[in-house]
């Protein structure tokens, strides 16, 4: 079995669109999908991130550079992610599948964990 990332990407503006009740009910739908690979044995972690955007780091010139993100031109933010366990990509791609990121109109990247440190 290997790891992979299910990075989560969404449009910086989301969260402010949406009502407190339609917060609740996406988070029961994420608190489901998430409690079905729990039961599975495919879940191995998984947060949501703050949704200030972050710090993004690069290198101008021999100097590292930090700068609020997102960047005023994104279309869409990594707001989240999740480990889990799959085969390979095929199966961890069909457990994506699922995920109700999607059903909400979102992106989803399936990433695999290079296992060098385990």
């Amino acid at each position: 079995m290997s790891r992979f990332l299910l990075l989560l990407y969404q449009s910086p503006t989301r969260q402010g669109e949406l009502s407190p009740e339609d917060i609740q009910r996406i988070i029961a739908k994420y608190t489901a999908w998430r409690d079905g690979l729990v039961q599975r044995n495919k879940m191995r972690g998984g947060e949501k991130l703050t949704d200030d955007g972050g710090r993004h780091l690069g290198v101008q010139g021999g100097t590292v550079t930090v700068t609020d993100g997102p960047y005023s031109e994104a279309h869409e933010v990594l707001g989240g992610f999740f480990v889990i366990e799959a085969v390979d990509y095929n199966d961890a791609v069909d457990i994506a599948r699922t995920c109700p990121h999607l059903a909400e109109g979102q992106r989803i990247e399936v990433r695999e964990v290079d296992a060098i440190h385990r």
